[in-house]
């Protein structure tokens, strides 16, 4: 089968390196070296790549920034290169290009294919490339949730399906509780509000105002506050045009008009523009009759009441009222209370919603149970093979009387779900809290790891739990930096052993400082520094034959020219080359 592979990486100005590339290849790399020559940054480069946190203090003083670039063979049609491609990445020849640049200033900028993109998408491919353990790895093994997540991912399906169904329902669960308590613990102010709105309501309500009905009073107030004036000057104009039925004799302007039309009559068949100009004055002439008569109709209908008046200012003040409180004129006082009813329907149904959310938190609450119940006997099922696979592993680790096991317990909560017939805490990922346990050697009880495992053992035992997720759940490149770390002798050799066999199935990279281990290696870097204090791109080379033995000699004794070491050296080697 053809895996991903990351075949080169070069790193400039990256802590104590200064240019230096780093050549890999299929199989087990172990990179060796003094202490602080540099070998860590082979794994804090490999982060850089995989979207790790950027850190300005990583950047080689007196450099503008640090550079990593990194050259992945991937197989087409891979995830790591569908994920590439949708961010339009190019391939070169089956491999992939990444690259990483952090300034001085602590910014960050990320490549990909030859695409600038976001660091993110770097830490997504990560997950389908490369399994990077270090120190710290190993002290998070330590924290109950990543012994959890550990075995979540050993059972796979059987954990994964229930799980995502269980998260679901308690997204859903905390959304109704959340409304629930928004409610319950608001009923005060909502009922305020509620009265408050009632109140404005009825008060609008008591008023029935319509659309427009304030201008349609202020026209109204304005005409009959000039009544007398306004019939007056209607009566006048009326005469002017009409004439004065009390003075027969007066000229008014219909009379004026008439005699013109008259005049232009007799004469008109001679010449068509007076014509035309006859036909505009007998326009004028009816303009003017209908005027009049309008004129006429106003006078009369005219209504100078004053009680009419004393009526219309009570209406105007009663709708002022309403705008001084709900807006700006009646038509938003309507839409006040458009807006108020809807709203106090809203909180006049609080009861009737408390009830529905109440009896869905309840029938979330059950379902919520009967997942957990579920969830939790995948993963003891899960458990007891996970815990044979790792003692098994552990026995190549030279550890042959240990034991693992875990220990799914769950704990007492009054306001969690029923699981079992008892009431339990509950959280994102279920009821369960997940402890991994280490019975080191017969007749010791079974401890967990955080109390009853030393360094040397928790390496071991980190080392089992990732060769047993290799056979499930694998990844092209395993990274471990000091992996080995507090074990030596026979231990050492069975963690190098395990390492070579791990490599048959996968790219393994080991940053060690035991020569037991770079023994069984493929392949060994040596990394080290300049007489300036720096490494360059002669600091890092590969070992073969004479070089190697002096390089095993250094990390067995301290003296590359030791005879007895380089008989130990030679003696490693060839074992391991015996149990290949």
């Amino acid at each position: 089968m053809v895996v991903s592979v990351l075949e080169e990486m070069r790193i400039r100005s990256l802590g104590v390196i200064d240019d230096a590339v780093v050549e890999l290849s299929p199989g087990f790399t172990a990179v060796t070296g003094e202490t602080g020559a540099g070998k860590t940054m082979v794994v804090t480069s490999l982060g850089l790549l995989l979207g790790g946190r950027a850190d300005a203090a990583l950047v080689r003083i007196g450099a503008r920034n640090a550079v990593v670039e990194g050259r992945i063979a991937v197989p087409e049609g891979s995830p790591a290169v569908v994920r590439a491609e949708e961010a339009g990445a190019e391939l070169d020849e089956g491999t992939l290009l990444v690259s990483r640049t952090v300034s001085a200033e602590g910014r960050s900028r990320a490549h990909l294919g030859g695409r600038s993109v976001p660091v993110g998408l770097l830490a997504e491919l990560a997950d389908d490339l490369v399994a990077v353990h270090g120190q710290s790895d190993q002290q998070g093994l330590l924290k109950l949730s990543r012994q959890r997540q550990a075995l979540d991912r050993y059972a796979g399906y059987a954990v994964a399906v229930p799980l995502g169904k269980y998260a679901e329902a308690y997204k859903r669960l905390r959304a109704v509780a959340a409304e629930l308590e928004e409610i319950t613990t608001r009923a005060r102010e909502r009922a305020q509000e509620a009265d408050l709105l009632r109140f404005g309501l009825e008060e609008i309500a008591a008023v029935e105002p319509r659309a427009g009905e304030d201008t349609e009073l202020a026209e109204e107030a304005e005409r009959l506050g000039h009544a007398e004036a306004l019939a007056s000057a209607a009566a006048v104009a009326h005469a002017a045009l009409a004439g004065n039925p009390e003075d027969p004799e007066g000229v008014d302007a219909g009379t004026l008009v008439a005699g013109a039309q008259r005049a232009l009559e007799a004469v008109r068949a001679h010449d068509p523009a007076l014509a035309a100009l006859t036909d505009r004055i007998g326009e004028i002439g009816i303009l003017l009759r209908d005027v009049a008569g309008e004129l006429a109709g106003y006078a009369d209908d005219l209504d100078a009441d004053p009680l009419r008046l004393a009526a219309v200012e009570e209406r105007r003040a009663a709708l002022t009222a309403l705008t001084r409180k709900y807006g700006e004129d009646v038509a938003e006082v309507l839409a006040w209370a458009e807006r108020s009813a809807a709203r106090l329907t809203e909180l006049e149904g609080d009861d009737e919603r408390i009830g529905e959310l109440t009896a869905e938190r309840d029938a979330l609450r059950a379902e919520l149970g009967a997942l957990a119940q579920e969830l939790s006997q995948a993963r003891a099922e899960a458990a007891e093979r996970f815990a044979a696979a790792v003692t098994e592993e552990l026995a190549s680790l030279a550890m042959p009387h240990a034991r693992v096991s875990f220990e799914i317990r769950q704990t007492e909560d009054p306001d969690g779900v029923e699981v079992n017939g008892r009431t339990v805490a509950y959280g994102p990922s279920g009821v369960d809290e997940v402890e991994l346990l280490l019975a080191p050697h017969p007749g010791a009880p079974p401890r967990p790891i955080a109390k009853g495992a030393s360094g040397g053992e928790l390496s071991r035992v980190m080392l089992a739990v990732e060769v047993v997720f290799a056979g499930t759940d694998p990844v092209p490149t395993y990274l471990f930096d000091e992996v080995d770390a507090g074990v030596g002798g026979k231990a050492a050799v069975e963690i190098g052993r395990r390492l070579a066999r791990l490599a048959k199935k996968a790219q393994v990279v080991v940053v060690t400082h035991l020569p037991q281990v770079a023994a069984f290696a493929d392949r060994q870097l040596l990394v080290e520094k300049t007489n300036d204090g720096s490494v360059t791109r002669s600091g890092v080379k590969v070992l073969e034959g004479e070089d190697r033995v002096r390089e095993l000699s250094r990390m067995l004794a301290g003296q590359e020219d030791s005879e007895t070491a380089r008989a130990h050296a030679e003696e490693l080697l060839a074992a391991a080359r015996a149990d290949a």
